[in-house]
């Protein structure tokens, strides 16, 4: 940066450039680490070649179970005035703004931004959304975006953002010196065929602070190859905090810094045991197969052996054999070395115990809890499960909290650009609101003045406009992003009828006997309504009856009476108005009600889903150790019948031999019988002769 000329800062692009690259090499072992962590999640060419290597992917299913807890329904807009004593105006202009962010919501489809958002704070720590100035959001990817290193985000001078145009798209946006931007294609350093079609050109867009506060700061766009910035301007909109980007959402950053820390490498090392453990595992289950010696001979021994080993039929086998003395005749057993294998069983069962107990430090670490795993016991009381509901998300509430914090950033950005730079004609027609103009006023009141509750298009447009004055009468929040609590809403709705109805039927003798007391009275009512979100909805009709109360007592304090007939009519009037008011909030709320309750049920579905594939995993696994066990029981079985079938075998042969040693001495005694016989007559002969 010192080998530049300040002067000539805004329109040299390597100034910036520098900036960038700084930018990148502070945040470089955190991309290094997301990047790994992301080949680890999900990589479809490792997982579909079938590698050697067995895994056992416990870093996808906690991401699965994780996701969804953190975030899982769009945000609803919730504008209302800070205060309550604001008049009608800030009431109709809070209204028209909620309606048009309810609209945008869908339009723009921002939950489908705040999914990627989420997915990126659950795998790398960190995700960034990004509002244009037409007022969409966009999901900007954690490569493309870079800021300057600073310890916390207030003190973050200019934050950045990767675009990527083709030389076409670059050259109608910024001129022709955009024909020298370097191009590539897009996903390059993939290491396989899934890459762009067209080289495009990488494009920041840097929105950097002011050093003053007249200094509202500036706009620029640089590219690598191209020597002068390509455009320099003012901020395109002037939102709070400068940025168009809310702050990101983190997880866990270092001390002192905004260096974001993934959650996966706090458990690693679990899930590389785990894995390694799964291999073993693996590899032993291939090696627990029966398997024998038998001393070299002629090829039909062999032959035979292995016929028999490959059958599987159930009933009795024989194998012929030609050549049975080949093969140890009547003494097979001692033919036949069998391996051990029930050592190879008993260090697998160790395994599998091993490798489960890791699993269950991977869910302390992680926080997932039983209720989160769908791991409940059906015989649970209702108040049970509630509680191990509410502590089971204590470890995400943070990270619920921060979805919710930036969707309401999100929300406040968009409101402030619709409020500045849209007519309040379009805004009305996105709300589907219908409002008079002062001309229709004055045409109507035909020289009558104009009641005070009465709010025109012009007042409003005049609140929005004014820059100045609209945070301090409008605020802009969000509901919760996770699932509704049903009884939850029901409580609060039936809570807010009793404290109305309690509070009408103890208020109402007081304003009988003093007229006077009845705007003290309408007042009280719309601060006991102000706390309720329930009674939101009536803020209209409370102030109109706040305003009859107070025209009514001041009618009275004049001496002037009023006509009996017109006073039952008005009354009767704001009673049906009242009524019908109460009902649409019943009915609307009966549907929400009704709607909680489908998405209860859903939410119920899915952790039975998850509940089942996790009992037939777990089914699955012991199913596997019992299979071990049985064939480990079975070799041992077939050792003891062998056994048992040589110690038979060998006193047959006993026996055998036994009778064959009789058979001998019987023929040697004849033998010798006769050799004595033969030897008797030779003598005979001889001596006759």
């Amino acid at each position: 940066m010192d080998d530049y000329d300040d002067d000539d800062a805004p329109s040299l692009s390597q100034p910036w450039l520098d900036k960038l690259e700084d930018a990148r090499k502070a945040f470089q072992v955190y991309d290094d680490k997301c990047a790994s962590i992301e080949r680890i999640y999900g990589n479809l060419k490792n997982l579909s070649e079938g590698r050697g290597d067995r895994e056992f992917q416990i870093f996808w299913a906690n991401m699965e179970v994780l996701r969804p807890a953190i975030y899982q329904r769009a945000p609803q807009p919730v504008v209302m005035p800070r205060h309550s004593d604001l008049g009608n105006v800030a009431r109709k202009a809070s209204e028209l703004i909620e309606r048009v962010l309810q609209f945008d919501v869908e339009s723009d489809d921002l939950h489908e931004t705040l999914i990627m958002v989420r997915d990126d704070l659950a795998l790398c720590g960190r995700g960034v959304p990004w509002v244009l100035d037409d007022g969409r959001c966009i999901h900007v990817d954690r490569s493309d975006f870079l800021h300057d290193p600073a310890r916390k985000w207030p003190e973050v001078g200019w934050v950045a953002r990767k675009a990527y145009l083709t030389r076409e798209q670059g050259r109608d946006r910024f001129g022709d010196a955009f024909l020298d931007a370097a191009c590539e294609y897009i996903g390059r350093e993939r290491d396989d065929d899934y890459r762009a079609t067209e080289k495009k050109a990488e494009v920041w867009e840097i929105w950097c602070k002011g050093d003053d506060a007249d200094d509202k700061g500036q706009v620029i766009w640089v590219t690598e190859g191209v020597s002068e910035v390509l455009d320099v301007q003012p901020p395109l909109i002037d939102v709070k905090g400068f940025f168009p980007c809310p702050k990101p959402v983190y997880s866990t950053v270092e001390r002192g810094t905004l260096k974001p820390i993934p959650d996966f490498v706090y458990y690693r090392d679990q899930v590389d045991e785990i894995n390694e453990l799964t291999e073993r595992i693996s590899g032993l289950s291939e090696s627990l197969r029966l398997k024998g010696f038998y001393a070299s001979g002629t090829s039909e021994v062999g032959e035979a052996i292995e016929a028999a080993m490959r059958n599987t039929d159930s009933k009795a086998i024989l194998i012929p054999v030609s050549n049975f003395a080949a093969i140890g005749g009547a003494n097979l057993s001692q033919s036949i070395v069998w391996l051990p294998v029930e050592q190879v069983a008993a260090v697998i069962r160790e395994l599998v115990l091993l490798r489960r107990q890791l699993i269950e430090d991977v869910y302390e670490i992680t926080g997932l809890s039983d209720i989160m795993r769908a791991a409940t016991d059906a015989q649970e009381t209702a108040t049970a499960q509630q509680l191990k509901a509410q502590y089971g998300s204590v470890r995400v509430r943070e990270r619920q909290g921060e979805m919710v914090r930036v969707a309401a950033d999100i929300l406040r950005i968009k409101a402030e650009i619709f409020a500045e730079t849209y007519e309040v004609t379009d805004l009305m027609a996105m709300g589907a609101m219908m409002l008079p103009t002062m001309q229709q006023v004055q045409q109507q009141a035909q020289g009558q003045p104009v009641p005070p509750s009465t709010v025109t298009v012009e007042q409003v447009d005049a609140l929005l406009k004014e820059q100045r004055m609209r945070p301090f009468v409008l605020e802009v929040e969000t509901d919760s992003t996770i699932a509704p609590n049903e009884e939850a809403e029901k409580a609060s709705r039936i809570e807010f009828l009793g404290a109305i109805s309690k509070f009408m039927r103890e208020v109402g003798p007081l304003i009988a006997q003093a007229p006077e007391a009845a705007p003290f009275a309408a007042e009280l009512m719309r601060f006991t309504a102000g706390a309720f979100r329930a009674g939101r909805d009536l803020g209209g009709v409370i102030d109109d009856f706040t305003e009859a109360a107070k025209a009514k007592a001041a009618q009275m304090a004049q001496g002037q009476k009023p006509d009996p007939e017109a006073m039952k009519m008005q009354a009767e009037a704001q009673a049906e108005q009242m009524r019908m008011q109460m009902e649409g909030q019943r009915m609307q709320g009966e549907m929400q009600a009704r709607q909680a309750e489908l998405q209860l049920k859903q939410a119920e579905l899915q952790l039975r889903q998850q509940e089942i594939a996790s009992r037939a995993q777990r089914e699955a696994m012991d199913s596997q150790t019992r299979q071990y066990d049985a064939k480990t029981k079975a070799a041992i079985k077939q050792f003891e019948l062998a056994l048992k079938a040589q110690e038979l075998g060998i006193k047959q042969d006993e026996q055998a031999l036994k009778a064959k040693q009789a058979e001998i001495e019987t023929l040697l005694n004849v033998e010798e019988i006769q050799l004595e016989r033969e030897q008797q007559r030779a003598v005979r002969i001889g001596t006759d002769g």
